[in-house]
């Protein structure tokens, strides 16, 4: 499926309406631009399931094996990239619950073996999109108690990734010009 785009002489989407490309879909088809230009490997992993009952070559049942850690991961100029993807329809802020405690705690073995790994936060309702490096919302979460983190937090705070044409959310720019950021 192919969407249109009212896009700039930069390439920038002048118009940001999603027009129907989920964030999943929006991180495939910059995953599938990496791949394409030799730029990384990354992929979406899949969730582990154990079938329990097929009939006529059709999943009838079937279980999750074990928990999800994040999403997606590769690797991008040697490093091991490791991230998860949520979205939120709120305008003023993003529930921390949308965050998992295995997923934190994933997220913390990753940096302890200087991998890569961040969260790519989208405002649906907004259509903006944050790049926030693991360690930022791991330290978050140690430094209050507070059930969600407000939109001015992401404003101030991580990186807003821009929508572009090719790839639509260039996510790898952010990791490269700041690469220090994701294990202070």
């Amino acid at each position: 499926m192919r969407f249109t785009f009212d896009i700039d002489e930069d390439g920038k989407i002048i118009n940001n309406k999603n027009r129907g490309m989920s964030l999943e879909d929006e991180i495939n088809e910059s995953n599938k631009y990496y791949l394409e230009n030799h730029i990384a490997v990354i992929y979406k992993k899949a969730t582990p399931i154990r079938v329990v009952k097929c009939l006529n070559n059709k999943i009838t049942e079937a279980y999750f094996e074990q928990k999800s850690t994040t999403d997606f991961n590769g690797v991008f100029n040697g490093f091991h990239i490791d991230f998860e993807a949520k979205n939120t329809n709120k305008k003023t802020s993003f529930p921390l619950a949308n965050i998992l405690h295995h997923q934190i705690e994933h997220c913390k073995n990753v940096i302890i073996q200087k991998g890569i790994s961040f969260f790519i936060i989208e405002f649906s309702n907004l259509n903006r999109y944050f790049l926030v490096p693991s360690i930022k919302i791991i330290n978050y979460i140690k430094s209050t108690n507070v059930s969600s983190i407000s939109l001015k937090w992401f404003i101030n705070n991580t990186f807003e990734i821009e929508r572009r044409l090719e790839p639509p959310l260039d996510y790898l720019k952010i990791v490269n010009e700041h690469y220090n950021s994701f294990f202070e």
